[in-house]
């Protein structure tokens, strides 16, 4: 049964259509990845699927007992997010809030997963330090780990390598593709860097004029992906 399923889907906001008839579905272990040019609708998309944003039409479905409150999302960051004076202990506690409600400690269960997920991004050493003191790279990571917490099933990460330098990306790309194969959680992430987005995804979706959805050798066999990919130059 698909974890995620999208029919018919129209997106938009303040009544201005981007995106019409979008049909896509993901599957327990498929790493995802969104691709498109500038204002095609990619962030949308994933706000839509986090309930963030209501679609204008058409639906958007989970399944095999995934909620919308268990996936985890990993946002572009603002200059303030990035300047946020708490303890990387405390921001990945924070990935728990969703299914906390309005309670404000966390039990013990979750205090060990949080120390698991920390030890999975390897990110231990950091663990007692000031969020704000860290480099982008590092906030990435423990930003990462804090989505981890809120979800055991699917990771939506909206750019997480952007502004990040080259050595740094291929590390955080290398962390995310071990969570895919080897803990087995599915990914869904928005790139511009379609030289990774071929490398590590098993299905693309292109979204814009053109709408594209199938595996990553389908996408590169087609019209709509030959031509994106040369376009981009590798770099989306």
């Amino acid at each position: 049964m698909a974890l995620l399923t999208c029919t018919n889907l129209c997106l938009g906001y303040d009544g201005n259509e981007i995106v019409h008839d979008l049909n896509f579905c993901v599957s327990a272990g498929d790493y995802l990845c969104i691709v498109g040019e500038n204002g095609s609708g990619k962030s949308t998309l994933m706000k839509t699927i986090l309930g963030l944003l209501p679609p204008m039409s058409g639906s958007v479905v989970t399944g095999d007992g995934l909620k919308q409150n268990e996936i985890g999302y990993l946002p572009q960051q603002t200059a303030i997010q990035k300047d946020f004076p708490a303890s990387v202990r405390e921001i990945v506690y924070s990935g728990f809030q969703g299914k906390n409600g309005l309670r404000p400690f966390y039990s013990a269960r979750q205090k060990q997963i949080a120390a698991e997920n920390i030890r999975k991004i390897g990110i231990e050493a950091l663990t007692n330090r000031c969020y704000r003191e860290l480099s982008g790279g590092q906030q990435q990571r423990v930003l990462l780990a804090r989505a981890l917490c809120a979800t055991e099933k699917m990771l939506l990460l909206d750019e997480p390598a952007a502004g990040l330098d080259p050595k740094v990306t291929a590390e955080l790309y290398r962390i995310i593709d071990d969570l895919n194969q080897r803990y087995g959680i599915t990914v869904i992430m928005i790139s511009h860097d379609i030289d990774a987005a071929m490398r590590y995804a098993t299905h693309i979706l292109h979204i814009g004029k053109q709408v594209f959805f199938g595996s990553k050798q389908e996408f590169e066999n087609s019209e709509t992906g030959s031509r994106f990919i040369s376009l981009t130059g590798g770099d989306a």
